[in-house]
């Protein structure tokens, strides 16, 4: 979700209701500008009204499994969303999503036989929804990718290996950068 809201704020304003367990470094990792963040914990029982004004100033927000919103609040948001062109990302279901994404695959690059440095996750996300969305696509993506953002997993370029990459071990994939072997020294 990370990931997401920084391709959609790109830097502009963001908030987070309702996640608690978010943290800052995690969030600057994943390329959100954190004086530029807004972040509350814990929103109480009037949490539909705190996403409304929220929705209203702050291109994306990102939102906790805090329950079911009545039907009546949820229209009220959508409305909002509309009309000031916000993104809402929920960490939890969200009846009335247009798009809805699942990581159906994940698999972590760079450790092999017990021995090495994570380098990069890739997953196939798949994308299902209403209207436009409802046709069911997938994507395979590195989260995080190279420089630590959302990137599209392509196929290499023959003799090409990534950028950064120190060349291709047999059966590795070259597109997540390789480091140098670490070795125990004095």
């Amino acid at each position: 979700m990370l990931a997401l809201a920084a391709e959609a704020a790109s830097g502009a304003g963001w908030a987070a209701v309702g996640l608690p367990q978010l943290g800052a470094l995690a969030a600057a990792a994943a390329g959100l500008e954190l004086t530029a963040g807004l972040v509350i914990d814990e929103p109480g029982r009037a949490w539909t009204q705190v996403l409304a004004v929220l929705l209203e100033t702050v291109p994306v927000v990102m939102v906790g499994p805090l329950g079911q919103a009545p039907d009546r609040a949820g229209r009220r948001l959508a409305a909002i969303m509309r009309r000031s062109g916000s993104v809402l990302l929920s960490a939890a279901s969200w009846p009335g999503a247009e798009v809805r994404l699942t990581v159906s695959q994940a698999r972590w690059e760079g450790v092999s036989d017990g021995h090495g440095v994570l380098r990069g996750r890739r997953v196939t996300v798949t994308s299902s929804g209403r209207g436009a969305a409802a046709v069911s696509r997938s994507a395979e993506l590195w989260l995080p990718g190279p420089n630590g953002a959302v990137a599209v997993a392509q196929a290499p370029t023959p003799g090409a290996p990534y950028a950064g990459s120190v060349g291709p071990e047999p059966g590795r994939d070259t597109l997540v950068p390789r480091r140098p072997a670490l070795r125990v020294v004095g």
